[in-house]
C-alpha cells in the first residue's frame, strides 16, 4: 500500500511539474528559515548550562540614581568582593573578575632565557584577574597545576591550552609550568597551571587568568580603585555562588548593609540612590541593562521576532501549498471519482494525499539542509560567533527537522486531503465538481487564507520602511558635531606624554590635513566615561557626568560650537573646564553666560568653567543627551580632520599614508589602526541595520510566497469561472472588462489585508520606537506608499493569469455545453 502511495505521489509530482516546483520552493523557504532560526535560538538559549549549581550562581550588579537619572551597571566597586568574603553569610563562593585594563587587551612578552628579544604578542584579549574560586564556579579540566593552589599567590597565571600553545608552541604542558610572561612591560607572572579550553556556550570567555592577589602587590591597587566605594570601573565584575538553601533576598539585604557601612552618602535622597542586586546567571546573557565589558548580549525580543518571522514564513508556505493544491483540484477530480467508484475509502484517499504532501515536504527539507550552510554564510552578520551546522554532531537538529517535516506535511496537506477526498463520484464524473454552488462552499476559507498572507506581507513592508526611516534619521540628523572626513586612532598606552606632541606636530604639517587634535574619546562613543563632579553652592549639586578632554583643536576638528565663554588653553593637565548646555541647566544657570567663572569640584580639586558648549549627542539616539564636561588637556587619542577629498579618493589615501608614515617613525613596532569616525557613528546602529536587512529579506520572501498563493487562488477561480468567461466574450465583453471583473474581488482582498495590517504595524512600530530617546515621526505617507506598492504587486500577479484567461478562445470552454 505504501509503495503504491509513493508511486502515485511521484507520478503526480512529475505530471504537475510547475505546481510541484512552486510548492517545493515555497516550503523550502519556510523550512530553511525555521531551521536557521532554530539553530540561532538553540545556540543562544544554551548559554551557561554546564556550571554545577548554576541556579545558585549570581552576578552582583549595581542600580543607581544620580539626580534622578537611572544608571544600571554590570560593574561594582572593587572592594565589594573582599567585604562579601569577610562579612556576608550564606555565600559559598565569591569570584571577582577584573578585566585587563585599557582596551581589554595586553601586549604579552614571553620571557625566555638566553634571548635578547622575547616573542611579543600584541593585543591579546580575554585576560582577567581572578581568584582560585573561579575554577570551582566555572569548571575546567586541568592539564597541569591544580585549582586550589595555581592562583593562590601573587604573580601567578593560569593559561588555557590554546593560549599555552600560542606562547610556547614547542613545549609540553609540564615544561610550561614555571615559565614567565610579561604583560605591558610592567607585570611579570609565572605560569602555575594549564587548563583545557571550554567547549561550552558561556559568558565566561577568559582564556588567561592572572592571580587576583597580584593587584594588591602592584600599582593596579590604585588603578582598579581597590579601596574606593563611591565609584567603580567597567573592568570590575563580581560573581557569587550562594550556599545550599541560600536566599538571594537575604543576601541582597546584607549587601545593602555593607553599602551603608562603607558609603554613607550612597542613599542621601530619593534622587541619588545606590543598591546592589543579584542577577541570576541565566539572565546574564540576555539582559542589556547590565552589559558587561566586552560581553555579547543576546536580545530576547529579537529572538522572539525571529521566531515570529520563521512562523510567518512557514505559515505562508503552508497557505500557499493549500491554495495551489486546491487550485489544481480540477486536475484530480476524475481520478478521485474513479478511485471511489473502484472502492477506495475516504480514509485511504486522505492518507494518499497526506503521503503526497509528505513526499513534497521531504524534498523541500532535503533542499533546506543543502542550502542552510550557504544561508549561514550569507547571513553571517546575524549569526552568533561559534554557531555551526553539522548534522553528524548535532542530533537534536535531525530530530527538529524530522518533527518539522511531519508538522508541515500535516498542516499543509490536511485541508486539501479532506477537500479532495470529499468529492462525490457522480458529480465529478459529470464535470460538475466546480460549479458555482460547490465553489462557494469553501471560497471564504481560501479568501481568508489569502488575506492572512497579505496581512503579514503588508506588515513587513510597513515595518521595513519605518525601521529604515529611523536609521536614516539617526544617521543624518544634526548630532551637534561634524563626523565627515575625520579619522581617529590611539597611540600605545603611557606614551602620549613622551611622543604625543612630536606626532601631532608631524600630522599638522601634512598638507592634506586640515586640523588635528589629541585628547580622549570622540564626542559620541558607544561606551561611556563618567566622573563624579560637584558644584558647591548651597545646597551642593553632585552629579555623575560624561567626560571628554583634548587640546583646543578638538573643537575645530569636530565643529563643536560654544554658546558662551572661550575655548580651553593648551595644557598637559586639567586647568579649566567647558560644560555642555544640559549640565549648565542642571546646575541652575538660566543663561549659558551665567556659568562662566564658576568652580566645579573634580576628584577633590576645584577647576573653573571657562565656556559652555552647544549640546551634542554623546551616545546613540537611544540615550538622552547627558551632562558632560570637557577638560583642557592632552591624551593618547588622535582626531584628524582631512581636507575635502578629490574625485577617486586620492587625497585621503595620500593623507592616511603620510599619517601612517609619521606614526611608524615614532612607533615602528606598533600597528597603525585607524577608523573613519562616520563609521563609528554608523556602528551605533549595527543592530538596527541588521534588523532592517533581515526585514527586507523577510518582506521579499513574504511577498513572493503571498503572490504565489494569490496566483493559486486566481487559477482556481478562473478554472471555476471558465465557462462564464467564455459566455462574456461571446456576448461582446472586452479583454479589459473581463480582466477588471476577475481582478476586482482579489484587489478587495488585498485592500482588506492593508486595513487589517496598518493598525497592527502602527502599534508594533510605535512600541519599537519607544526605545529611542530621539525618534522619527510615524509618517502617514509610509502607510500609503506601502499599501499602494502591495496593490501594484498584487495587480501584476493577477494580470499574469487574468489576461491569459480573458484572451483565451471561448470555444474551448463552451464546447461541452
Amino acid at each position: 500500500m505504501f509503495k503504491n502511495y509513493f508511486i502515485t505521489a511521484f507520478r503526480n509530482f512529475w505530471r504537475n511539474k510547475i505546481f510541484s516546483i512552486i510548492n517545493v520552493l515555497g516550503l523550502s523557504i519556510g523550512i530553511s528559515a525555521a531551521l536557521v532560526i532554530f539553530l540561532i535560538a538553540y545556540y543562544e538559549f544554551s548559554y551557561d548550562k554546564f556550571e554545577p549549581g548554576r541556579d545558585r550562581i549570581y552576578r552582583v550588579v549595581l542600580d543607581a540614581k544620580f539626580n534622578g537619572d537611572e544608571v544600571h551597571s554590570a560593574a561594582v566597586p572593587a572592594p565589594l568582593s573582599g567585604a562579601i568574603q569577610n562579612e556576608v553569610t550564606g555565600v559559598e563562593q565569591t569570584v571577582p573578575i577584573m578585566q585587563f585594563q585599557g582596551d581589554g587587551t595586553a601586549k604579552v612578552s614571553v620571557v625566555k632565557e638566553g634571548t635578547d628579544k622575547p616573542p611579543v604578542f600584541k593585543k591579546q584579549p580575554d585576560i582577567v584577574y581572578t581568584n582560585p574560586q573561579y575554577f570551582y564556579l566555572v569548571p575546567h579540566k586541568w592539564i597541569a597545576g591544580s585549582p586550589k593552589s595555581s592562583l593562590q599567590d601573587p604573580f601567578n597565571v593560569v593559561l588555557t591550552e590554546s593560549r599555552a600553545k600560542l606562547y610556547f608552541p614547542s613545549l609540553s604542558a609540564s615544561d610550561i609550568i614555571g615559565r614567565q610572561i610579561n604583560y605591558n612591560d610592567d607585570i611579570t607572572a609565572t605560569v602555575s597551571g594549564i587548563v583545557q579550553d571550554l567547549n561550552e556556550h558561556t559568558s565566561f570567555t577568559a582564556v588567561e587568568f592572572i592571580s587576583f592577589a597580584t593587584i594588591a602587590k602592584t600599582h593596579l591597587q590604585d588603578k582598579f580603585m581597590m579601596n574606593v566605594w563611591n565609584d567603580w570601573m567597567a573592568y570590575s565584575n563580581l560573581y557569587v555562588k550562594l550556599a545550599e538553601g541560600g536566599n538571594a533576598q537575604q543576601t541582597e539585604a546584607q549587601l545593602k548593609m555593607l553599602l551603608n557601612k562603607y558609603n554613607k552618602d550612597a542613599n542621601k535622597d530619593a534622587a541619588n540612590t545606590m543598591s546592589f542586586r543579584l542577577q541570576p546567571l541565566n539572565d546574564v546573557h540576555f539582559n542589556s541593562l547590565y552589559n558587561g565589558f566586552g560581553q555579547r548580549i543576546a536580545h530576547k525580543p529579537t529572538l522572539y521576532g525571529l521566531f515570529a518571522i520563521a512562523a510567518f514564513l512557514l505559515l505562508l508556505a503552508c497557505i500557499n501549498f493549500i491554495n495551489l493544491t486546491t487550485a489544481n483540484a480540477s486536475q484530480r477530480a476524475k481520478e478521485i471519482g474513479i478511485r471511489k467508484t473502484m472502492g477506495s475509502s475516504r480514509k485511504q484517499l486522505v492518507f494518499q494525499f497526506l503521503g503526497e504532501t509528505f513526499f513534497i515536504t521531504v524534498i523541500a527539507s532535503v533542499i533546506s539542509v543543502v542550502i542552510t550552510p550557504l544561508l549561514l554564510q550569507f547571513f553571517a552578520d546575524f549569526i552568533p560567533p561559534g554557531l555551526r551546522f553539522d548534522l553528524q554532531e548535532q542530533p537534536y537538529v535531525v530530530v527538529f527537522l524530522c518533527m518539522l517535516t511531519v508538522f508541515v506535511s500535516f498542516i499543509s496537506g490536511l485541508y486539501p486531503a479532506l477537500i479532495l477526498s470529499g468529492y462525490k463520484p457522480v458529480i465529478v464524473l459529470k464535470n460538475q465538481a466546480f460549479t458555482n454552488g460547490s465553489e462557494t462552499r469553501h471560497a471564504w476559507i481560501r479568501k481568508a487564507l489569502t488575506v492572512s498572507q497579505f496581512v503579514v506581507a503588508q506588515f513587513f513592508i510597513i515595518g521595513t520602511m519605518m525601521v529604515s526611516k529611523q536609521i536614516n534619521y539617526s544617521l543624518n540628523t544634526d548630532l551637534g558635531f561634524n563626523k565627515e572626513g575625520i579619522i581617529t586612532f590611539v597611540t600605545p598606552r603611557d606614551t602620549a606624554a613622551v611622543h604625543g606632541q612630536q606626532l601631532i606636530n608631524a600630522i599638522n604639517a601634512i598638507p592634506e590635513v586640515e586640523v588635528a587634535s589629541r585628547g580622549f574619546l570622540s564626542p559620541a562613543e558607544e561606551g561611556a566615561a563618567f566622573s563624579n563632579v560637584s558644584y558647591t553652592p548651597k545646597p551642593e549639586i553632585k552629579a555623575q557626568v560624561q567626560i571628554r578632554w583634548g587640546d583646543p583643536n578638538y573643537f575645530k576638528v569636530y565643529g563643536i560650537k560654544l554658546l558662551a565663554g572661550r575655548n580651553v588653553e593648551p595644557s598637559d593637565t586639567i586647568k579649566e573646564l567647558i560644560i555642555n548646555n544640559t549640565y549648565a541647566k542642571l546646575l541652575g544657570f538660566q543663561e549659558p553666560e551665567d556659568a562662566i567663572g564658576k568652580q566645579l569640584d573634580i576628584s577633590g580639586k576645584s577647576k573653573p568653567i571657562v565656556g559652555v558648549m552647544h549640546d551634542f549627542h554623546d551616545q546613540s539616539m537611544h540615550t538622552p543627551i547627558t551632562p558632560l564636561i570637557f577638560e583642557g588637556r592632552t591624551g593618547g587619542f588622535f582626531h584628524i580632520r582631512l581636507k575635502p577629498n578629490t574625485p577617486g579618493g586620492i587625497m585621503w589615501q595620500t593623507a592616511i599614508a603620510k599619517i601612517q608614515k609619521a606614526f611608524k617613525q615614532i612607533y615602528p613596532d606598533e600597528d597603525f589602526d585607524y577608523k573613519f569616525y562616520d563609521d563609528t557613528i554608523a556602528s551605533f546602529y549595527a543592530s538596527e541595520q541588521r534588523t532592517a536587512s533581515l526585514l527586507k529579506w523577510a518582506t521579499g520572501l513574504t511577498i513572493f510566497i503571498s503572490c504565489l498563493g494569490l496566483l493559486g487562488l486566481v487559477m482556481y477561480t478562473i478554472n471555476t469561472r471558465r465557462k462564464e468567461i467564455g459566455i462574456r466574450k461571446v456576448l461582446g465583453a472586452s479583454v479589459a472588462n473581463i480582466v477588471s471583473v476577475l481582478s476586482a474581488d482579489f484587489m478587495q482582498l488585498v485592500f482588506l489585508a492593508f486595513v487589517i495590517a496598518a493598525p497592527l504595524a502602527w502599534w508594533a512600530i510605535y512600541e519599537w520606537l519607544q526605545d529611542y530617546a530621539y525618534r522619527t515621526t510615524m509618517s502617514w505617507w509610509v502607510f500609503i506608499v506601502s499599501g499602494s506598492a502591495m496593490l501594484l504587486i498584487a495587480l501584476i500577479t493577477l494580470s499574469i493569469q487574468t489576461i491569459k484567461a480573458a484572451t483565451a478562445n471561448p470555444v474551448k470552454s463552451l464546447r461541452t455545453e
